[in-house]
């Protein structure tokens, strides 16, 4: 399942997936074009300063866990600061981490099997990570989505029913326009713009609390995560401040992750991003399966015709295409995305089920990389990839 969100909406994908008890996992993508996703309502938006991609794992129509595109600790650490949790694996700690789908989650159940946290926090920071995520998902008009069917993401500590959660959320997301201008994003940085105001009207302890938190380098989304509240009870309670001129919001000039001297870029994310385009969805889950477990990243797209769009939006470290496609041939394929400056030194190996001399010829003069023929092994498969990614 895939296609734009101009034509099918989150909550509907969502249902979908929740009806038809799927495993596997939805890759959402925000349009890059557009900085305002409308919310429903005239002007209601929330601002969305850079491209955003997010991961929700499922299973059996289930939620497991939801993680943003770009793998690092600081979502993580922010609630552990609320828990006070101080100890962090090291970077030999977290380099051992086994390759994952969702490194972010790989490090927090190390922190869970070593002690460092319970089982009750560790759920709790799942819980917060999913419902901000949906939050976000859920307020998206615009972009792309890949739901990829597959083996769950494992161990489980907890599923979670994705009836109420939207229908919890679809309504926060209600109020939340309702605060709109004043309040616009998550991403928004409170700062003090009144203090001879704000002390001569509110208790010193009020005060004293909001000039700790609006420092302008704390976002209302850490803010959240730091008191351990979802963003609409966070955003409700500043805003008679921002509405009376007293607190302001800004954004950041900085990448987010820059503001964060004590996290970690995340060591063992996908060793790279490979997409095969077959119409025979057995290969693709064929190839998903033997290259997810040795730290790649595998996109299976079984359209030869959408797929020609969705590889700008993916943008993939190596493409596997097959030569015989009904609709739109392998050669057609490589020759099309090779008149493109994107795709002109990414790695393109065709797959075939013929090893003849013309199409090893056919291959060449569309500009393939290289071939495999089918069927093949895990091991010629993976030499190939390799030789390829780590050339690059």
């Amino acid at each position: 399942m895939q296609g734009n969100l101009n034509e099918i909406d989150i909550c509907s994908i969502l249902q979908l997936i929740e009806l038809g008890q799927r495993t596997g996992q939805l890759w959402v993508r925000a349009s890059s074009s557009h900085h305002h996703n409308k919310l429903g309502g005239e002007g209601a938006s929330i601002y969305r300063p850079k491209q955003e991609s997010w991961f929700v794992f499922f299973l059996n129509g289930q939620i497991i866990y939801c993680q943003e595109g770009e793998s690092s600790l600081f979502r993580i650490n922010d609630y552990l600061r609320h828990y006070r949790v101080e100890t962090r694996l090291t970077d030999k700690q977290i380099a051992s981490l086994p390759p994952t789908d969702a490194p972010e989650y790989a490090y927090l159940w190390a922190l869970l099997e070593r002690n460092i946290i319970n089982p009750k926090i560790a759920g709790s920071i799942i819980q917060g990570l999913v419902h901000e995520t949906l939050f976000d998902l859920l307020s998206l008009c615009q972009g792309n989505f890949i739901f990829h069917q597959g083996v769950a993401l494992a161990p489980q500590l907890n599923t979670f029913e994705i009836a109420p959660f939207v229908a919890k959320i679809t309504k926060q997301l209600q109020e939340w326009k309702q605060l709109y201008p004043h309040i616009q994003s998550p991403e928004q940085l409170p700062v003090l713009s009144d203090k001879v105001q704000l002390q001569s009207s509110l208790p010193e302890a009020t005060v004293n609390r909001l000039q700790h938190w609006a420092d302008g380098k704390t976002s209302l989304r850490q803010l959240a995560r730091y008191l351990n509240r979802d963003i609409l009870t966070v955003a409700k309670a500043i805003y008679p401040y921002v509405q009376q001129s007293w607190l302001q919001l800004v954004y950041s000039e900085t990448n987010q992750l820059d503001t964060h001297t004590d996290t970690w870029e995340l060591k063992g994310k996908p060793r790279g991003r490979i997409v095969c385009i077959d119409d025979a969805i057995a290969i693709g889950e064929t190839i998903n399966s033997i290259l997810q477990p040795q730290g790649y990243e595998a996109i299976a797209l079984s359209d030869p015709l959408e797929a020609l769009s969705l590889v700008f939006q993916l943008k993939p470290d190596l493409i596997l295409c097959d030569i015989a496609m009904s609709g739109l041939e392998g050669h057609e394929v490589c020759a099309m995305l090779r008149h493109s400056t994107a795709f002109r030194l990414t790695p393109i190996i065709m797959l075939t089920g013929k090893d003849g001399f013309i199409d090893r010829v056919k291959a060449k003069m569309v500009g393939a990389t290289d071939y495999l023929t089918k069927p093949f092994t895990d091991t010629e498969l993976l030499m190939l990839v390799e030789k390829y990614i780590n050339n690059q």
